[in-house]
């Protein structure tokens, strides 16, 4: 749309997928920032305070963008081919929580490996639509800038926050009476500093080839190349600023889920649909069965669990058995709704 027919909001604010990713970039700077300012003065936001920060991030604010995703994805292309998408998506969350049940360790791991895999490749076909990657030409380097971007949600804080980190590790594991072992348990440091030199590499890997590849090209320094590498120190410097905690509960919604309804927006814009949609009806029948779908997963998870609550305060307990769950379903939700849908994904750029 042309500024000379643009509405006046539409010229004030610009198109409102720059608007949602401006936003995402203002929200992570501004709490970076507040809460650099009250470490520095010496004032920390109690941990109770932290976990209904967190509850409200993931509970309210992000799992009805999860849904929504399969929906857009799902919404015009059959029975057929949701059935087997569903019955996927069934299988991979049966296993993952069977996983939980016979190996908890080993299923906690695989849950922050998904944490980092949502995140890293959600991004980076974001950067595809919006922030741009021509400097990001080869699979190896989208591959290093994926997991660069969903490192800064698993690396930063255990390193930054390693206290806290594996706190809540420890009572996540408890749910299902399990433990850490190995390094983790016997030297967390020693850990948590490894996983930090070898992401500080792999930031440094990234951000240099992808500077190279844009000198080689242009000449110079990419627009592309400059806001990667600004919105990766963003990640960096928000999840080491931000306790772990607030950290991971409000970066799904405020940049996660932002960023991904920004995605949407510019799909649907540059290649509309050939019909005019599905009914208020029918969209309202499927979010309805989806969030019965969600709770059926809870429930499961409850029953099966061990110890739903770590055996500890109610609160702490809610955010170690939430997280799981949030787990469970994200599992097949990048894995099926992503890496087994070679015709669309739930992050599709055309």
């Amino acid at each position: 749309m042309s500024t000379s027919t643009a509405s006046p909001v539409r010229r004030l604010l610009g198109e409102p997928e720059r608007t949602a990713i401006g936003a995402s970039r203002a929200a992570l700077l501004l709490l970076a920032v507040g809460f650099g300012a009250l470490s520095a003065a010496g004032t920390e936001v109690s941990l109770r305070t932290q976990m209904i920060a967190y509850l409200v991030g993931m509970v309210a604010l992000n799992l009805p963008h999860g849904g929504y995703e399969h929906f857009s994805n799902l919404r015009r292309r059959g029975l057929p081919f949701g059935a087997r998408y569903v019955g996927l998506y069934v299988g991979f969350v049966a296993a993952f929580v069977t996983l939980f049940v016979v190996a908890p360790l080993p299923a906690l791991a695989l849950a922050f490996g998904t944490a980092v895999a949502k995140g890293g490749h959600g991004d980076l076909r974001v950067m595809d639509a919006l922030v741009g990657t021509d400097h990001l030409p080869t699979r190896p380097q989208r591959a290093l800038a994926a997991l660069v971007r969903g490192g800064a949600v698993m690396v930063v804080p255990a390193v930054f926050w390693t206290d806290t980190f594996y706190g809540f590790t420890g009572i996540m594991l408890g749910v299902f009476d399990g433990q850490l072992a190995g390094p983790a348990a016997s030297s967390p440091e020693a850990v948590t500093t490894a996983l930090g030199a070898a992401y500080g590499v792999g930031v440094l890997a990234h951000l240099g080839g992808g500077l190279a590849t844009s000198w080689r090209s242009t000449g110079g320094v990419s627009r592309s190349w400059l806001l990667d590498a600004a919105e990766t120190l963003l990640l960096v410097a928000y999840f080491a600023l931000v306790p772990v905690v607030v950290a991971i509960g409000l970066y799904f919604p405020l940049w996660y889920s932002m960023r991904q309804s920004a995605r949407s927006m510019v799909v649907e814009r540059e290649r509309p649909s050939r019909t005019e949609g599905v009914s208020l009806v029918v969209a309202w029948g499927v979010l309805v069965v989806g969030a019965l779908a969600t709770a059926t997963v809870a429930v499961t998870l409850w029953t099966v669990a061990p110890n739903p609550l770590a055996g500890g305060p109610l609160l702490s307990g809610a955010v170690a058995f939430y997280t799981i769950f949030v787990c469970v379903i994200a599992l097949p939700h990048v894995v099926v709704g992503e890496w087994l849908d070679f015709g669309r994904g739930i992050w599709h750029v055309p």
